[in-house]
C-alpha cells in the first residue's frame, strides 16, 4: 500500500526514526557540553557509526558542530550558537530580513528598545541562516536601506514581561503618563498588545476604574508583574485593535466617495489613511474612511487629478463644493 507522499510505510517510520534520533542529538549538543562519541552513542543508544552519520546531518542542516579528533576528541555545538539556524526558505528569509529592517527604521534606536534590536539582529541574522542562504542574506543585508521613521521606541524587555503577564493571566502594576503628561499608577489585567500607526499599545481592564482601557507603551514605566492572578474576561469587541480604532474614531465621521481612478491608484494616494477600498462598475473606487474634518480630503484628491464624487456626508460635501468655488475666482 502507497501513501499520497509516494513513501511506503516503512520508509515513512524511517524518516520519522531517523527526524526523531537527529532532534535528541541536537538537544543533548545544545547543552554546550564537550561529549565523546562513546557518550553520545551510548545515551543516545544508537552505534557510533549512526552517530557520524547524525553528526554529518547536522552539519548539513547548518548546524556548526565542533569536532576533535583522536585520544581526547569530543564532540561540541559551537560556543555562542546555542540558538540553531534558522531552517527557512528563500522567501522566509528575505521576509525575515525585510522585517528586522522595517522595525529598526521607526523609533529612536535608544538602548533596550525594540528599534535597537532588530537593527542588531539585521546586523547578524545571516549568521543564523542555512549555509546555502547565508550569502544570499548577507548580500540582501547590505544592499538594504530604509528611511527612518520617527516614531517613540518601546522597551523590548517591557513587551517581554508583559507578554509574559498576558499568558499567564497576571496583573501587571506601572507608571503611565498620559496624553496630558500627567503621571499616574496603574493596576491592569492585560490582555492584548497592538501595533497601529507606528505605535505600540496594550489593552487591559483597568482594575481601579473597572473600565476597558488602552495605553501606549512608550509611556509605560516600572513595569512589575504581580503574583496575582485574574479570570479572563470577553473583550469589548472582536478584537483588540476593533477597539482601538473605534477610541481613536469616536470624534470622526464616516466619509464615503467614488473616485474616477484604479484601486491601486486609490490606494497609493490614500497610503496614510486607513481606508477601505472596492472596485465599482466602470473601473472607479469606492472609498470609505473616518476623518475629523474634510480638509484631510485633499491632498489626497489633488494628487489623484480624477473627478470624485462624496456620497456622504453632507456637510463635507458642501465644504469642498464652497472651497472649489474659492479656488476658481479670478482675483487678479
Amino acid at each position: 500500500m502507497r501513501l499520497q507522499s509516494g513513501l511506503n510505510c516503512c520508509e515513512t517510520g524511517v524518516v520519522a526514526d531517523v527526524l526523531q534520533r537527529v532532534l535528541a542529538l541536537l538537544a543533548v549538543l545544545q547543552s554546550g557540553k564537550r561529549f565523546t562519541g562513546a557518550e553520545l552513542a551510548d545515551r543516545l543508544t544508537i552505534p557510533t557509526r549512526t552517530l557520524r552519520r547524525d553528526i554529518s546531518r547536522l552539519r548539513g542542516y547548518g548546524y556548526p558542530v565542533e569536532t576533535q579528533p583522536g585520544p581526547g576528541g569530543y564532540y561540541r555545538l559551537v560556543a555562542g550558537r546555542a540558538m540553531p539556524p534558522l531552517l527557512l526558505d528563500d522567501n522566509e528569509a528575505v521576509a525575515t530580513l525585510l522585517g528586522l529592517a522595517t522595525l529598526s527604521s521607526t523609533g529612536s534606536a535608544s538602548e533596550g528598545s525594540l528599534d535597537e534590536a532588530a537593527l542588531r539582529a539585521f546586523g547578524k541574522v545571516d549568521q543564523l541562516l542555512p549555509k546555502r542562504l547565508r550569502s544570499r542574506g548577507a548580500a540582501l543585508r547590505a544592499s538594504l536601506e530604509t528611511m527612518p521613521t520617527p516614531a517613540p521606541s518601546t522597551s523590548a524587555e517591557t513587551m517581554n514581561r508583559l507578554a509574559e503577564a498576558i499568558s499567564r493571566q497576571h496583573v501587571v502594576k506601572f507608571d503611565y503618563v498620559g496624553a496630558t503628561g500627567k503621571a499616574t499608577t496603574r493596576l491592569v489585567e492585560p490582555y492584548r498588545h497592538m501595533h497601529l500607526h507606528q505605535r505600540w499599545y496594550l489593552l487591559g481592564w483597568d482594575i481601579d476604574k473597572r473600565d476597558w482601557r488602552v495605553f501606549r507603551l512608550d509611556r509605560v514605566a516600572a513595569l512589575l508583574a504581580r503574583e496575582q492572578t485574574f479570570p479572563p474576561r470577553p473583550l469589548p469587541t472582536g478584537t483588540g485593535l476593533d477597539y482601538l480604532r473605534e477610541g481613536m474614531n469616536r470624534h470622526r465621521r464616516r466619509v464615503v466617495l467614488t473616485i474616477d481612478a484604479s484601486m491601486r491608484a486609490v490606494a497609493d494616494a490614500f497610503h496614510r489613511q486607513e481606508v477601505e477600498l472596492n472596485m465599482v462598475a466602470g473601473g472607479a473606487t469606492r472609498v470609505v474612511l473616518t476623518l475629523d474634518t474634510w480638509q484631510w480630503l485633499l491632498p489626497a484628491l489633488a494628487f489623484l487629478d480624477a473627478d470624485f464624487t462624496i456620497e456622504e456626508p453632507e456637510e463635507f460635501r458642501t465644504a469642498i463644493r464652497h472651497f472649489g468655488t474659492r479656488l476658481s475666482r479670478d482675483r487678479t
